[in-house]
């Protein structure tokens, strides 16, 4: 239980042979303010949004201020430790890589 507007962000998922990439949209959120955590192979991103409006009367409101939250399941073929961030325009993009096991090799034949 939080307190506030907690909000969960729209993603993304591709795959490609290396990598996942997950991009998930926080806008107003600067990198300070996102957290990407790790635990029993679950991926958590929480972001805040701290936007004052103290500049007039509110007379009409459609985009509320609040948190972000999502978590995803990991599975035992990402290398954990081997995740990279990064934060763009409001985009928060993570490269989960794949399992050496899982990433294609060619086979070399032999004559």
């Amino acid at each position: 239980t939080k307190e506030g507007v907690t909000f969960v962000p729209e993603v993304d998922i591709l795959e490609n042979e290396e990598a996942i990439l997950l991009y998930a949209d926080l806008p107003g959120v600067s990198k300070e303010d996102v957290d990407v955590d790790i635990r029993e192979g679950v991926l958590t991103l929480t972001a805040t949004v701290n936007q004052e409006r103290n500049q007039g009367n509110l007379i009409y409101q459609e985009y509320e201020v609040g948190g972000f939250q999502r978590r995803f399941n990991l599975g035992d073929k990402i290398e954990q430790d081997k995740i990279q961030a990064s934060l763009t325009d409001g985009v928060l993009t993570l490269t989960l890589p794949k399992a050496a096991e899982l990433q294609p090799r060619k086979i070399e034949i032999q004559s």
